[in-house]
């Protein structure tokens, strides 16, 4: 006798039906919202330094990529609007940019430490910026020119007078580094700060104005490549948890701190930074539909074949943070503890 089992069938709920056919027409009408918005539209970049250094070569790439990746395909440029190690254009975006999603700011990430630390200048409440996100995490180096005799740690070490490195401004990215390592580890340093970007910081060191800087090797690779390609600039030290895979063999100055502070010096003004440093940023304010949009576009970007190519050929580095992580980190750093911010801002900002 043949048994007829009929076959097992589970019903699905109307109500997740139901559910699920209102997120397909939420997400269809937001593309068509935001088409509708971005169309015919220009698209700002406000970048807070100068032409030719790392912000500026990851900008510019950056935009020539994006409007794909938004409805409505809107005209994307690129502005710079240095000063003030960034403060001038963090200030803009927080107070005079309008919130309609056609702004986008890229100025240092250190920046928004710095204001949790109380920065005087600091116009903004970084936990306020709607975060879009980042094209890569910063690997802080240390590079010298071989002319300044400081081509190794130790040499650097045993340096008989402070060793001359440039910076921006309080609470810049090559001041901070700086000073977190003079407070840390005691290396003899000179910082020589007030330099518009890093690329006047470059162009100083190679006329022997200064030894070297210290900022990420994402953007020291793309834009001190000839320096690197003819062996007249060295890195000689990772401020890092870890090396870096291009560079396996240059020292850590973690493990050149003696003590629990000096190590956390190093961890939080440094190292847990380095998710801040190369973010894009929206107005507070900024309507959320519009802020998905954009933190959308701004993943698919980093994504697209197209980009990446030509970020393989500058040397630029690609490793995508997103606007939540930049969000999540930007909220911890308001609960460090008071005494740690004292000593952080005495060491970064006085």
């Amino acid at each position: 006798m043949t048994v007829h089992v009929p076959a097992r069938t589970t019903a699905v709920p109307m109500a997740m039906i139901m559910g699920l056919a209102s997120l397909v027409w939420l997400a269809a009408s937001t593309s068509a919202t935001a088409q509708d918005f971005y169309k015919d539209k220009t698209i700002r970049i406000v970048v807070g330094s100068t032409a030719g250094g790392g912000f500026d070569a990851y900008s510019r790439a950056i935009a020539r990529h994006l409007t794909r990746h938004i409805p409505g395909h809107p005209t994307i440029i690129v502005e710079n609007m240095p000063g003030a190690g960034s403060l001038i254009s963090a200030n803009y975006l927080y107070k005079i940019a309008k919130p309609d999603g056609l702004t986008i700011g890229h100025f240092v990430g250190g920046v928004l430490l710095a204001q949790a630390l109380g920065q005087k200048g600091a116009e903004f409440d970084a936990r306020r910026f709607e975060y879009v996100g980042a094209p890569t995490y910063e690997h802080p180096v240390c590079a010298m020119t071989k002319a300044s005799g400081i081509t190794s740690l130790d040499r650097w070490f045993a340096s008989p007078s402070p060793v001359k490195l440039g910076g921006v401004a309080p609470g810049s990215t090559p001041d901070s580094i700086v000073r977190a390592l003079k407070a840390a580890i005691g290396l003899p340093i000179q910082l020589v700060t007030g330099y518009k970007g890093t690329a006047e910081i470059r162009l100083a060191a190679e006329g022997g104005e200064l030894a070297g800087a210290c900022w990420g090797w994402g953007s020291v690779r793309a834009t001190w490549r000839k320096g690197f390609d003819s062996g007249e600039v060295q890195i000689v030290l990772q401020i890092t948890p870890k090396p870096h895979a291009d560079l396996p063999n240059v020292p850590l100055a973690i493990t050149y701190a003696k003590t629990d502070e000096a190590r956390r010096i190093l961890e939080t003004a440094v190292h847990n930074a380095s998710v801040l440093v190369f973010s894009y940023t929206l107005p507070p304010g900024t309507p959320k539909d519009r802020v998905q949009t954009v933190r959308q576009a701004f993943q698919a970007t980093l994504r697209d074949p197209a980009f990446l190519a030509e970020a393989d050929k500058a040397r630029l580095e690609i490793a995508p943070v997103t606007g939540e992580e930049v969000e999540r980190t930007v909220a911890n750093l308001f609960k460090l503890e008071p005494a740690m911010v004292g000593k952080l801002r005495a060491i970064l900002l006085e």
